[in-house]
């Protein structure tokens, strides 16, 4: 690409292929047993060192190694963020005040809204005409750093029909859901082809990054 930058995909995802559990509501964390499925897909990350310290705020500790190391390199390549409303209507009553992005974070939605400031380097900007207008507005933001896509499903999903993926990241926890949002669905024959890059094995989940080929 003529771009320096790389559009990047970040998330976790179960054994059975969803992003999030069915009924998943920050409002009812005990709605069909979602908080607990999501703990369990994610709970690798909240005993990082790096993310404890640097994203929880919960002051020092925490487990470090190879895994942790995989973190703090992802975070630090980070220019922008994009997601979906959905995750930022979830996130806008679960984050603290310094939200956990530190970047410029371009929503799409069709709410028209001013941007919101947060401390700490974090500015949500409502994108109302479509995922290319906020991934040229995210590269000309990240400039040399790299492009998080960061959910949900049907972001991720959009941007890889556009052929603008150049990278997906993917923790793979054993964990089943049975149902909510698949990673990949309906996606057509999108053309594009990834080779394996990388696999890191933890303890509670395998790390897996596909470049494009």
């Amino acid at each position: 690409m003529s771009n320096a930058s790389k559009v990047f995909v970040n998330i976790g995802l179960s054994l059975d292929g969803y992003m999030a559990p069915e009924g998943m509501t920050m409002s009812d964390p005990g709605y069909k047993n979602w908080g607990a499925k999501w703990g369990a897909m994610m709970g690798w990350l909240v005993r990082l060192q790096h993310f404890r310290e640097n994203v929880l705020k919960a002051g020092p500790g925490g487990e470090t190694g190879p895994v942790n190391d995989l973190v703090r390199g992802t975070f630090e390549r980070i220019g922008a963020n994009i997601m979906g409303k959905r995750m930022f209507d979830q996130g806008e009553v679960a984050w603290p005040e310094d939200a956990p992005f530190h970047t410029p974070v371009y929503v799409l939605t069709h709410e028209k809204r001013e941007p919101w400031v947060r401390p700490g380097g974090t500015t949500f900007h409502f994108i109302n005409d479509g995922p290319e207008h906020a991934l040229a507005l995210a590269r000309e933001a990240a400039g040399a750093r790299d492009i998080r896509i960061a959910g949900g499903a049907d972001v991720v999903q959009q941007y890889l029909k556009l052929g603008a993926v150049d990278e997906l990241e993917i923790a793979l926890a054993p964990v089943l859901f049975g149902s909510g949002r698949r990673l990949f669905e309906n996606m057509g024959d999108i053309g594009t082809t990834f080779r394996i890059d990388r696999v890191l094995d933890g303890p509670a989940a395998t790390h897996l990054r596909y470049v494009r080929q």
